[in-house]
């Protein structure tokens, strides 16, 4: 599957920390497990949380398609604590089962139909251990976030070492039933250099994920709205699963 400009090329994931910093989700995650145990990150992306995960002494391994991403994540790792992968959640094959695999950053949103979530849930479901739990987020489409993705709404700025003061700002082009397509437009202030890369998302209902879940074999799921685990409801604003084989 083709990876988004915005993250596969390395001039334009290197912005990426400076306007996503750490959220109440991550603290979320950090908290799935007591103990050490084997935790796989699909779509690890610059790594921020996977090497949080590694240095609480979980066995971690980063899996990401995108090139720009991985080599950011991987100047991080200063010391090797993560098993950095460059491959596609559909199809990946590592021979070895995990106690939890994640997908955070609403990664869970780039795979666009049916026959990649089912690939994505399989894959997973073949690389856990029978004790192990899937555990990742959807935007509730209920609630409509893309209406607020838009230049005035979401413009931000921020200094960005080597580069100077950046902005950014999220613009939707194009909604078609759940999938919406948006641009992501850096501007380096100092040069008005813009690098711009379009995505598309894919906002499936509760009800979809539950049924693709249950068609890959995961039958019991934990559902919550939010992360502080309070219960979904249709007015959450995240869809957050919890599986197990």
């Amino acid at each position: 599957m083709p990876v988004d400009d915005a993250f596969a090329r390395h001039d334009m994931a290197i912005l990426y920390d400076s306007f996503n910093g750490d959220g109440p989700d991550r603290e979320f995650y950090l908290r799935l497990v007591d103990k050490p145990c084997r935790i796989l990150d699909l779509g690890c992306g610059t790594g921020s949380l996977t090497l949080a995960l590694a240095r609480r002494g979980h066995a971690v391994t980063g899996l990401d398609p995108a090139s720009g991403m991985l080599a950011v994540a991987r100047a991080k790792d200063t010391d090797g604590m993560v098993e950095w992968i460059s491959g596609n959640a559909v199809d990946f094959r590592l021979g070895r089962e995990f106690d939890l695999i994640i997908m955070t950053g609403h990664v869970f949103q780039v795979f666009l139909d049916d026959a990649e979530v089912g690939a994505v849930l399989a894959a997973a479901r073949k690389h856990l251990a029978p004790d192990g739990r899937l555990v990742f987020e959807s935007r509730n489409p209920l609630v409509r976030e893309w209406e607020q993705w838009t230049e005035e709404l979401t413009r931000e700025r921020a200094v960005i070492p080597c580069l100077g003061p950046v902005e950014v700002y999220y613009q939707v082009q194009h909604v078609d039933a759940e999938h919406v397509t948006f641009d992501t437009v850096f501007t380096l202030t100092e040069t008005a250099e813009q690098r711009t890369g379009a995505s598309t998302l894919r906002f499936p209902s509760r009800d979809t994920i539950a049924r693709l879940l249950d068609e890959a074999g995961f039958h019991t799921v934990h559902w919550y709205g939010d992360w502080d685990r309070s219960p979904f409801a249709p007015q959450s604003p995240e869809i957050i699963a919890a599986a197990s084989r």
